[in-house]
């Protein structure tokens, strides 16, 4: 199986920063894209950025230029600066993963850091 875990989350004032950190273990054979998505109280999950095998990376919405995604073999980070209170939510890491050569990339989640920022 694989296993995706979070890291880094925690409570910050308004203008801080955090680093977010997921690391993949597990039959990590061949990990494709890398992502980070969140999930405001009373929202859906959204995706926040993804990052490629390749380092290519996507943002969405308007967290870009705040928020930085990078990746190191089997870990994805997101450096987050100037929080505001409207990035209170819970961060997941995404990955998509071969297990083995002979099976298809599968999606998996981790279980959530909590990111609060309080005024």
């Amino acid at each position: 199986q694989v296993r995706l875990v979070e890291s880094g989350g925690g409570r910050v004032q308004a203008g801080g920063s955090l680093r977010l950190s997921c690391v993949a273990s597990g039959a990590t054979f061949r990990i494709g894209t890398m992502a980070w998505y969140r999930q405001a109280p009373g929202k859906e999950r959204r995706l926040v950025a993804e990052i490629d095998s390749d380092g290519g990376t996507r943002y969405v919405g308007p967290m870009k230029g705040r928020f930085t995604i990078s990746r190191d073999r089997n870990s994805v980070y997101l450096q987050m600066n100037t929080l505001n209170t409207e990035d209170t939510a819970i961060f997941y890491c995404h990955a998509t993963v071969k297990m083995s050569a002979y099976t298809p990339f599968q999606e998996f989640w981790g279980q959530g850091t909590q990111v609060t920022v309080s005024s």
